[in-house]
């Protein structure tokens, strides 16, 4: 029997802006977390990216702070990436329309003034990237004395080492007495120990298991050299890959910024319509590519991993992986870009010799082998490292570099071999 919004326990006004935003029937982590938030309880929800999770602390959160006085903010939302906070304001300002409550967003790249005059007017609701909320709390525009409810989004990124002190700041500015809501595509043990000194008898919701990857992404390891990565993703291209028709929307991820532009320039020279995304460039560059590509005038949008958990574009027909990322859940959001909504996606992931290493560690996370996959037709360079079938997704106690390359076995005492 389906669940409907109305059973989850909120009130008209917030259905009234559920359907506003066109939403049905609950998707699995609202149906889940919404009834634990209104409680009042401290909650952790992991779920796939695109599964609804900003729907799930925004409707409950602005539910929870409706008869709140003063000036607010009243519900905080902390996101790493101002392409995420661009997401939720799209959400809670149809919801807000309908209750009658204000929300203001502040993050980097916008005007300093138009947000300090934003929030001298009062919210109910604040959605901010950590340095921005740092910026205006430091020069004494914002407090967050009156905050009852407390989101992290993408939780996993921001309690992280390079966001950590960030977000401890903030922390120490809210009242001792505030709900904690927690919600990641990954909740990874490694901040098991972070979580459990902030929050208070967490409620759990899970709806995919750490490392697990949507059933909707078809995901394809290509063995290649360094050399030979552009030339795949040309071929890629224009041949469409395995999915047999030239894409029109294809999401690239790189390790660095300066290799997003290197590879933009590549294809900008062969002829591809593309654009880019790091954060270099300004913000509204930044929503400008983001524009072109849902829009279709774009083929190819370039970014870094940074942008991987802002990029809500549907009918993203292939991420590619042009780069191993270093962090496996950085693996888990990039190619949970594609596959939304139900449709399928395709995800390739570019493996050279010297990226066997945080494939493995990929590998072991989501608990699976990612398929080798070849492109018909593609003559590949003597020197790749094909991985063979049957590895393990289990860590080995073995050395790492047991076996011998030299009667062609490669990393991982045979584990991967050089085919030729």
């Amino acid at each position: 029997m389906t669940t409907t919004f109305a059973e989850l326990g909120l009130n008209e006004q917030i259905l009234a802006g559920v359907d506003a935003l066109g939403f049905t029937t609950p998707t699995p982590v609202q149906e889940q977390a919404i009834p634990v938030v209104l409680t009042g309880r401290d909650i952790v929800a992991s779920a796939q990216t695109g599964t609804g999770k900003t729907a799930a602390f925004a409707l409950p959160a602005l539910q929870l702070v409706a008869d709140a006085k003063g000036k607010g903010p009243h519900a905080l939302v902390v996101t790493p990436t101002r392409e995420l906070a661009a997401q939720i304001e799209k959400v809670v300002s149809v919801v807000c329309e309908k209750t009658g409550q204000r929300a203001v967003i502040v993050m980097g790249g916008t005007k300093f003034d138009r947000q300090i005059k934003e929030l001298e007017r009062g919210c109910d609701l604040l959605v901010a990237t950590p340095g921005r909320l740092i910026d205006l709390m430091e020069h004494n525009h914002v407090s967050l004395a009156q905050v009852k409810v407390l989101v992290l989004d993408e939780a996993d990124r921001m309690l992280d080492m390079g966001f950590w002190p960030s977000v401890r700041r903030i922390m120490h500015a809210l009242p001792a007495k505030h709900q904690t809501l927690l919600f990641s595509a990954t909740i990874p043990p490694s901040i098991k120990s972070t979580i459990d000194a902030l929050l208070t008898d967490p409620a759990t919701v899970e709806i995919a298991r750490v490392g697990e990857t949507a059933d909707t992404v078809e995901e394809h390891l290509c063995p290649v050299t360094q050399g030979q990565k552009t030339e795949l993703l040309r071929a890629l291209l224009d041949t469409g890959g395995a999915a047999g028709e030239k894409p029109e929307r294809v999401l690239v991820f790189c390790r660095t910024k300066h290799r997003v532009d290197d590879v933009s320039k590549t294809l900008k020279n062969a002829g591809v319509r593309v654009d880019v995304m790091h954060a270099d460039r300004p913000q509204k560059a930044r929503e400008r590519a983001l524009e072109r590509f849902r829009d279709g005038k774009i083929q190819v949008l370039v970014a870094t991993d940074v942008m991987s958990r802002g990029i809500d574009v549907s009918g993203i027909d292939a991420v590619v992986n042009f780069d191993v990322p270093m962090d496996p859940e950085d693996y888990v959001h990039r190619i949970g870009r594609t596959g939304r909504a139900g449709a399928t996606g395709h995800a390739y992931t570019f493996v050279a010799p010297d990226e066997i290493s945080p494939l493995r560690e990929i590998e072991y996370f989501t608990k699976k082998l990612v398929p080798v996959w070849d492109l018909d037709g593609f003559s590949y360079d003597a020197g790749r490292i094909v991985p063979q079938e049957g590895r393990p997704t289990k860590r080995s106690t073995r050395t790492m570099f047991a076996g011998s390359r030299g009667r062609g076995r490669g990393f991982g005492g045979g584990r991967y071999g050089r085919h030729y």
